[in-house]
């Protein structure tokens, strides 16, 4: 459970900093990201699980 809030937390300070320090740039993703396909956003997504739960096992074990 530990684990789980120190992962939530992680993800809060990476998604802060892009606002913090690039908000312009933070929109033109979101611009960009509501212009690309529903299936593009699907694909990029399981790509993003897949590589996150790769990375938790090969370090975790």
């Amino acid at each position: 459970m530990v684990d789980l809030l120190v992962a939530v937390g992680l993800v809060l300070v990476i998604e802060g900093l892009l606002w913090a320090l690039a908000p312009g740039f933070g929109r033109r993703m979101l611009d960009a990201a509501s212009k690309m396909p529903e299936s593009s956003l699907r694909t990029a997504g399981a790509l993003a699980v897949a590589a996150g739960v790769l990375i938790v096992w090969l370090v975790r074990g």
